[in-house]
């Protein structure tokens, strides 16, 4: 059933593939909504019992049934209440992995119903209106399931986590960020100290050692940020786990030091278990930039797993970088134990939701009338804007957020109403709105004024041709041309005589109406539009340039890409010119190089 194998006076107990009964896998896909192959297919691509997903980016209102119901699957999900396309997690648990708890949050608040998980540790230096925050924005689920290992039935507790982001330019945020940290591990322990295993995962957002930092020089004190220090007390690394550390893999430079702090904290970042130093091993990289072609970019997904766990159970961690779909990859563990599934899904499960369960709703739902035409348009109008807003637009007060999104959706469903009045307007109109050179341009009708009017119309189309600095050789043979065959009905650019002369022309045009016997020749008033649509195609090109011509980086000598400046201060709006090639360190020739040129105005 097992191998073994002696070096060094160690013996090492080896798993046979089959035996690995239990995987574990988190995965920021920044959007849920954004699998093209679908949920079901991206989750079974995975092949894991118990998928943690982050930055799922939809709430209650917007989730539909085929994400939160997954065939083979049970899902529990956590929405952000402030904010629409933003944060949220959700966990999906084969069915042969259902848990028999779960519970939404970290606080407790969330939780209204039984089979939820319990133990919420020490909680006074919180005070309410903060522990309400902390859970407001959808950052955790927590489920808890039943294991066999060696032959002994134990629990495993699963904290499915997405930490905030500091913004550097929000010190109300890193505040935020750190309460969360310490709210996170106070549970965790809580959990810990009742008697479960317990596994932290997802997005931590903060990259724990220099090992983890693609070019951790370029950042000043990177040992004393605060994220830094909580990870250093909340994981534990003895002083073998740091001599191991130092100890250089084949293939593999270290960057850890000896000078590294001993710490004994309960949990264990399974990667650098198996892993203590393997370089450029990164799960995350900017979009932006196309940092992920040069592998420019930080650890900050992982599996932490308490220290028996850790050592008596897992058999395998790692990371899968070739996943795509996301600016974050995958990350798994392996573990020997089996899952031994719930009988029954937990109250938290979607499936259970009104929406999906499927259940008689209450007879006064029937009996009241509602008007199906006022509700589709609000359902539209829910719809968040953009999904790629990222956690640079953090969420200052969640309660005002509601706010101004229920603004929102007034503004648009006022908005609603008119155009029913646009579609009585348009029956009633005596035409539809032109474009802006339709006044620059002659309009032929079938109409055919006095001889007089056609004149003083001819002499004002001219004089349009002049302003538009039209070819004065063809002003005398134009006129004289138009005089003696087809009059012109030009709208003056000032004043509302257009619009009684098109109503005018709206309504006679159903009567019959008398006209000249004149022959007609148009070659002549065509070669007026389009002596008018040249000189005004002019005009327009002169106003409406397009973007200057890129010029070429000074190291590959490529044409560059146009940038605009999109953050608030003295620069916003400016556009500047840098390498069209991914970021990369500085060492890389293939990566991007430090051009930069703003745009002249004046080009």
């Amino acid at each position: 059933m097992f191998t073994f194998w002696l070096a060094a006076g160690q013996t090492t107990l080896v798993y046979p593939p089959w035996f690995y009964t239990m995987k574990i896998v988190t995965w920021n896909i920044n959007g849920i909504r954004t699998f093209r192959g679908g949920i079901k297919n991206a989750l079974d691509s995975l092949d894991a019992d118990i998928i943690c997903v982050q930055e799922t980016k939809v709430t209650r209102d917007l989730l539909d049934e085929r994400t939160a119901i997954v065939d083979g699957y049970n899902s529990y999900f956590s929405f952000s209440r402030g904010r629409s396309g933003y944060s949220g997690v959700a966990t999906y648990c084969k069915d042969s992995a259902t848990p028999f708890a779960a519970e939404e949050g970290l606080t407790g608040l969330l939780t209204n119903h039984e089979g939820a998980v319990g133990c919420y540790g020490d909680q006074t230096e919180f005070c309410g209106e903060e522990l309400q925050l902390l859970d407001n924005e959808g950052r955790a689920v927590i489920t808890q399931h039943r294991i066999m290992c060696q032959d002994k039935e134990q629990t495993v507790t699963v904290i499915n986590v997405y930490c905030p982001r500091a913004d550097p330019e929000k010190p109300e945020r890193k505040q935020f960020k750190l309460q969360f940290y310490k709210l996170l591990q106070s549970r965790a322990e809580a959990i810990l100290k009742d008697g479960s295993h317990v596994i932290v995962l997802g997005d931590v957002n903060t990259s724990h050692r220099q090992i983890d930092h693609c070019d951790p020089s370029d950042i000043d004190d990177f040992g004393e940020n605060p994220g830094r220090k909580w990870l250093n007390g909340f994981l534990h690394s003895g002083r073998r786990e740091a001599e191991e550390m130092n100890e250089q893999e084949p293939g593999e430079e270290s960057e850890v030091t000896s000078t590294d702090p001993i710490h004994s904290g309960k949990f264990v970042d399974t990667f650098r278990y198996f892993h203590p130093t393997r370089t450029s091993a990164f799960t995350c990289w900017s979009t932006l930039t196309g940092a992920r072609q040069t592998n420019y970019g930080t650890r900050i997904d992982y599996i932490f797993a308490d220290c028996q766990l850790a050592k008596e159970q897992f058999v395998a961690a790692d990371i899968r970088p070739e996943v795509e779909g996301s600016d974050h990859c995958p990350v798994w563990g392996q573990l020997s134990c089996s899952l031994l599934p719930s009988s029954k899904p937990p109250p938290l499960c979607t499936r259970y939701l009104p929406e999906f369960a499927g259940k008689q709703q209450k007879l006064s739902r029937f009996l009241v009338k509602v008007d199906q035409k006022s509700i589709q348009p609000e359902q539209r109008d829910a719809l968040p804007g953009s999904q790629e807003e990222e956690e640079r637009r953090e969420n200052l007060n969640p309660s005002r957020a509601g706010i101004v999104v229920g603004k929102k959706r007034l503004l648009t469903s006022d908005c609603v109403v008119p155009k029913g009045k646009k579609t009585k307007t348009v029956k009633t109109s005596s035409k539809p709105q032109g474009s802006l050179l339709s006044f620059f341009k002659p309009k032929i009708t079938n109409v055919v004024p006095s001889p007089e009017a056609s004149v003083r119309q001819c002499e004002k189309a001219l004089s349009v041709d002049e302003v538009t600095s039209s070819q004065n050789s063809q002003k005398a043979s134009t006129t004289s041309e138009i005089r003696s065959s087809v009059p012109v009905d030009t709208e003056p650019v000032h004043g509302s005589q257009p619009q009684r002369s098109s109503g005018r022309t709206t309504e006679e045009s159903d009567k019959p109406m008398k006209t000249h016997t004149t022959p007609l020749t148009p070659q002549p008033s065509v070669g007026c539009s389009d002596a008018k649509k040249g000189a005004s195609l002019g005009f327009w090109k002169s106003v409406l340039h397009g973007p200057p011509p890129p010029p070429p980086c000074k190291v590959h000598g490529e044409p560059c890409v146009l940038r605009t400046v999109k953050k608030e201060g003295p620069n916003m709006g400016k556009q500047f010119f840098v390498c069209a090639r991914p970021q990369g360190h500085a060492s890389n020739p293939e990566a991007r190089c430090n051009f930069f040129a703003w745009v002249d105005k004046g080009k």
